[in-house]
């Protein structure tokens, strides 16, 4: 008891973690050739008998310090050295300081090895401590007090060691999360980014062409009317001037550059299907016939799925009016529910004419591939093609709810 006292009460457990602690701030390398030096040096000039007789306690003491140099790059193969040098100490009948190197070493194989090496060290170590404490024990029942507290200290050693590798893994772990949440955050930001391009694609798209259609035909009546009736040559001059500031006031409400403050924003909401009604108006002074009728209460509608509606209405009654022959006349159904919202718009043209591209097929444009963007957002269903006696139809159906169910538009299923 009174030897394992002496020998290992400075290298307790504190000391031996704040020395390791110290180590992280140096490159490995030279703290563990420090170290090595610092174990030889110290325990070798603490024993005098070293430098008196034979060499070979200097021996020993090497052969316990110099493997540590290389504690970091093999730490079971360097335990297994100074284990054995220590036995040959053992064999040999000396004791030695050095051994506190055991310690190191047992250190080291806990903090960057797997538990069951970390078990074998410390029961290798454990069995040392055993015939140290049997040879140069005390013999009045020294033995038993120096296995206790030899083996409590290589006990926390090796604990300390298996602590500083949870907490290196702990903290690799942290930092491999941040990255990836870092990863996922610039991804997201991507897609944001790109789903607000596409939104923006769509809503200008939509903006641009209806309101270019209508003026177009607006012009061209203007100058067909301009001898024969200056007076409605006029009224589709102004009807022009209108459109084209619905069409700025409804791109600059898109791009996000309209200020709250401004009066426009007050005086033009977000169109919903209370302004189908003021669509229908326009296209029909640029000569589309148009007839509209909503059944059921528009208000429990949300405004997204709103406007989602009267773009897809504005997009089929743009195409209608841009392909359709002379004389068409359209039609706009609209059906409001809690559980969804759905909509026909049919026309009578004459019979196999294409108001646009079909559903199915691939287009270049933006208007039915925008139409099906809008649609799949709210789980819905969109089908457009000809009607048997003649004309065109697009017909689509917005969930608003997870649990909603589609309702059918008046006059066919969506």
């Amino acid at each position: 008891m009174q030897w394992g006292l002496t020998v290992l009460r400075p290298y307790a457990a504190r000391p031996v973690r704040a020395l390791f602690r110290a180590g992280d701030r140096f490159p490995p390398v030279a703290f563990d050739a420090l170290l090595a030096a610092a174990v030889f040096l110290g325990s070798a000039g603490l024993t005098s008998e070293v430098y008196q007789g034979p060499p070979g306690p200097l021996i020993l003491h090497a052969a316990l310090s110099l493997p540590l140099v290389w504690r970091r790059r093999a730490p079971l193969a360097v335990f297994c050295a100074v284990a054995a040098a220590a036995f040959a100490q053992w064999l040999a009948d000396v004791q030695l300081l050095t051994d506190v190197a055991l310690l190191v070493v047992l250190y080291t194989v806990a903090a960057r090895s797997a538990w069951y090496r970390t078990l074998a060290a410390w029961a290798v170590l454990e069995f040392g401590i055993v015939l140290a404490s049997a040879r140069w024990a005390a013999p009045d029942g020294g033995f038993l007090g120096s296995v206790v507290f030899l083996s409590a200290v290589a006990a926390a050693v090796a604990a300390t060691g298996t602590n500083a590798r949870t907490r290196r893994a702990y903290l690799a772990s942290l930092e491999d999360r941040a990255v990836r949440l870092e990863r996922e955050r610039d991804q997201r930001a991507r897609l944001a980014a790109a789903d607000e391009r596409a939104r923006i694609a769509r809503e200008m798209h939509d903006i641009v062409t209806h309101n270019l259609s209508v003026m177009v035909a607006l012009a061209d009546g203007a100058v067909f009317a301009q001898h024969r009736s200056p007076d409605r040559a006029t009224a589709a001059m102004r009807q022009i001037s209108g459109t084209g500031r619905q069409a700025l006031t409804d791109m600059r409400r898109s791009l996000g550059v309209l200020r709250a403050d401004e009066p426009d924003a007050l005086r033009h909401p977000m169109p919903g299907i209370a302004q189908l009604d003021a669509l229908a108006g326009r296209m029909r002074a640029a000569g589309l016939p148009t007839r509209l009728r909503v059944a059921g209460d528009p208000a429990p509608v949300p405004a997204a799925a709103q406007l989602t509606a009267y773009r897809l209405v504005q997009e089929a009654l743009t195409n209608t009016l841009k392909h359709a022959p002379p004389g068409t006349r359209a039609e706009v159904r609209v059906r409001c529910s809690p559980a969804a919202v759905a909509l026909d718009v049919t026309d009578d043209g004459r019979a196999g004419h294409v108001p646009g591209p079909p559903l199915s097929g691939p287009s270049s444009g933006h208007g039915i591939p925008g139409m099906r963007e809008r649609v799949a957002a709210y789980g819905g269903s969109l089908d457009a093609g000809p009607l048997p006696g003649g004309g065109w139809r697009v017909s689509a159906t917005l969930a608003l709810g997870p649990g909603a169910v589609p309702v059918p538009a008046e006059g066919g299923a969506a």
